[in-house]
C-alpha cells in the first residue's frame, strides 16, 4: 500500500468505519474496478453478461467465441452491501467506469434532499487502491 492507501483508509476511518471493514471495501472495490475495465473490454476480449440467464462470459476479441466465466461482480457487491449494513447512515455508490473510483462511500448530506447520487457521488469518499 501506498501512502494514498493509507489516506483513503484514514478517511473512512474517521467518519466511523473499522479498519478491518476498511479494507473489506478497499478489496471490494478493486474486485470491481478490475471487472469494469473487463466489461469495457482489453486486447483479447471482455466480460458480459447474458440478459436472459444473467450468466457471465468471457468473449474473444478475434473470434467472438464465448466461453463461461466467473462472476466476480455480484459476489464483491453482496460483500459491500453486508460490509455497509453494519454502517446504516453511509451508503455505497458503485461507479461502472473504470477511469475512476469504482466505489464511492458517501455520507449524510453528501448528496442533498430529494437528488439523485449519479450526479453527487464525487462528494463521497472514492475507494481505491
Amino acid at each position: 500500500m501506498n501512502r494514498d492507501t493509507y489516506e483513503m483508509l484514514n478517511r473512512l476511518q474517521s467518519i466511523g468505519i473499522d479498519y478491518n471493514d476498511a479494507n473489506a471495501i478497499r478489496r471490494c472495490a478493486m474486485t470491481l474496478h478490475r471487472w469494469n475495465e473487463l466489461e469495457c473490454g482489453t486486447d483479447s476480449g471482455a466480460v458480459e453478461r447474458d440478459e436472459d440467464t444473467g450468466k457471465t462470459y468471457w468473449v474473444n476479441a478475434m473470434t467472438g467465441k464465448r466461453w463461461p466465466t466467473p462472476d466476480r461482480e455480484t459476489g464483491a457487491v453482496k460483500r459491500l452491501n453486508a460490509i455497509m449494513a453494519r454502517y446504516p447512515r453511509l451508503s455505497a455508490y458503485l461507479q461502472g467506469d473504470p477511469r475512476g473510483a469504482s466505489v464511492y462511500i458517501l455520507r449524510p448530506g453528501d448528496v442533498p434532499e430529494g437528488c439523485d447520487a449519479d450526479a453527487y457521488y464525487s462528494r463521497g469518499i472514492a475507494v481505491f487502491k
